[in-house]
């Protein structure tokens, strides 16, 4: 499924992304070890059982990555020029391994460029959600969006 362009998006909607994904124990080693991201609540079970948690908790960054990559298809797959930034990053709860993660976007506003013709801003509101229904990870987001008359553009 192609993403939309700037037209495509209506304020206020709510956006079910079709696609999930379970968080196994590689993927939390794997990104943290290549993030350089050596904390003993990521990597080492004896510490992390002494945690508030008693088991180690996913990468935050890893699930904020995850939540965001859930999002492509139905909202930028080919129709982003890039982000422009995040904001009101939140992770209200852990993620554990086997958690099934899913994404909803919320569209919060949408405008053409004032500098870039042929382009627009779309701010998102993003969350994932586990398997229990609970909100995992948050953000707002501004994406450089193409209109239908830029679809043809060459870089």
């Amino acid at each position: 499924m192609p993403g939309r362009y700037l037209e495509e998006f209506t304020v206020g909607e709510v956006i079910h992304h079709a696609a999930t994904r379970s968080v196994t124990e590689v993927d939390n080693i794997l990104f943290s070890t290549l993030s350089m991201n050596p904390q003993p609540l990521h990597l080492d079970y004896h510490f992390a059982a002494q945690s508030i948690h008693g088991k180690p908790l996913v990468n935050g960054m890893f699930t904020f990555a995850l939540m965001m990559g859930l999002t492509v298809n139905e909202t930028t797959l080919g129709t982003t020029e890039g982000n422009l930034g995040f904001e009101k990053v939140g992770f209200p709860n852990p993620v554990f391994y086997g958690d099934t993660i899913r994404a909803e976007t919320e569209v919060l506003a949408v405008r053409p460029s004032r500098s870039r013709p042929g382009l627009g801003i779309v701010s998102f509101r993003h969350s994932a959600i586990n398997q229990h229904g609970d909100i995992v990870v948050t953000c707002e987001r501004a994406g450089l969006m193409r209109t239908r008359g830029h679809q043809d553009a060459q870089p």
